[in-house]
């Protein structure tokens, strides 16, 4: 049991100074001034002028690693443990994205199964960059329907040089297989699908919306501030009621002098002041992934990767750079990602969820980081990490 003492809690909503008990993995209490019996034994957390938020939730991270689009050299490492929990990320989401070949499936569950006997929570998309998609059971359906491990199918890619250009009607078998298995199986089946530079931006997810009855809540566009003409894009389609997936950048002061990303702190800044729900978007991180730079004819020119302490330091940026309020800025990585992806006990510090929670100063530092109630992070060092670490 732990007991975590006068906290500053954004559930992702502010509740104020709070006490927070924890057991058997789970939140078991939230009040005021928790009196604890004296033959319980409980260790202390004292959260005195620190921040407590839900564990984050970063619903896309090449978890094998990923590029490949220069060589075999340019090949990116796999996620670590604590590559992921020292920047607050209690959950994950792994998929396969150009390079669905020298990366299999049967690899990324064993991945995801390696990180659940870690300590944290993670899933997968079945598929890849690839349609016809390449799946394990033969069946996208099947695959989330049996395999516990897939929540989705992704990333799909469209509108990119690098996708297996598509046709709409096998777009469509894949999203309306994906919604069946989710159906079936009481998952998400969420598309996952990876936006590129093409003019044709959303043009797919726009018309299957449009001509089918496969609703809006079923796709999760990514990278959709890879280049300004996609956010604008991007914001209509938020304004219809879709869910649109941030890419979180690291180094966005350099690329933005290469190319037309939108940073995302300005991006969700624009969304909120049009109106838009601050419940339909999130950021991911693209951790592990490889950050291609192409010319405009194609050609390969450099490679940077997907950082997972995007996350926290796209958070930041939108409350020390843009002034949005931390309990709308913390939902992008937390109760919205939850959501979307079906993740019922996951996103929000409330009574019987999982006792996932980042502790942090009030200038967003990590101190603290539990997943399902172990201490992973203490004061901003990893105290769990995996084997070969």
């Amino acid at each position: 049991m732990k007991l975590i003492k006068n906290v500053n809690v954004y559930a992702p909503e502010k509740l104020g100074k709070k006490d927070l008990l924890i057991a058997g993995g789970k939140i078991c209490q939230i009040s005021d001034n928790l009196d604890i019996p004296e033959n319980w034994e409980v260790e202390v957390i004292d959260g005195e002028g620190l921040i407590a938020t839900p564990g984050f939730i970063d619903s896309h991270v090449h978890i094998l690693g990923g590029g490949g689009e220069g060589g075999f050299a340019n090949r990116t490492p796999e996620a670590t443990l604590s590559g992921l929990t020292r920047w607050g990320i209690t959950t994950v989401v792994g998929c396969l994205g150009t390079d669905g070949y020298g990366r299999d499936l049967t690899a990324l569950i064993s991945k995801i199964k390696g990180l659940r006997e870690q300590g944290i929570t993670a899933y997968g998309y079945t598929g890849s960059y690839q349609v016809p998609v390449r799946t394990l059971t033969g069946s996208i359906t099947q695959d989330i329907m049996v395999v516990d491990e897939f929540i989705g199918t992704g990333e799909i890619a469209i509108s990119d040089h690098r996708s297996s250009q598509p046709t709409y009607d096998e777009f469509l078998r894949v999203c309306a297989d994906t919604r069946i298995g989710g159906i079936l199986s009481g998952k998400a089946g969420i598309i996952n699908i990876h936006l590129g530079d093409s003019p044709r931006k959303m043009d797919m997810i726009l018309r299957a919306i449009e001509e089918t009855e496969i609703p809006s809540t079923q796709f999760l566009p990514t990278h959709v501030n890879r280049n300004a003409a996609l956010f604008d894009q991007a914001v209509e389609y938020a304004k219809l009621g879709g869910t649109v997936d941030f890419t979180g950048n690291e180094d966005i002061d350099y690329w933005v002098t290469v190319s037309d990303e939108v940073r995302v702190c300005d991006g969700i800044k624009r969304m909120l002041d049009e109106g838009i729900s601050s419940d339909l978007f999130t950021i991911s991180s693209d951790g592990q992934g490889s950050l291609p730079l192409f010319s405009a004819d194609g050609q390969f020119l450099g490679i940077g990767m997907g950082q997972s302490s995007c996350l926290l330091k796209e958070v930041r940026e939108c409350v020390q750079r843009e002034n949005i309020p931390l309990e709308i800025a913390i939902k992008a990585i937390t109760a919205n990602p939850a959501r979307v992806l079906c993740l019922d006990t996951k996103g929000q510090i409330k009574e019987g969820f999982d006792a996932d929670l980042c502790i942090m100063t009030e200038d967003l530092n990590i101190q603290t980081v539990i997943a399902k109630g172990q201490v992973m992070v203490k004061d901003g060092e990893p105290v769990v990490k995996g084997m070969f670490e």
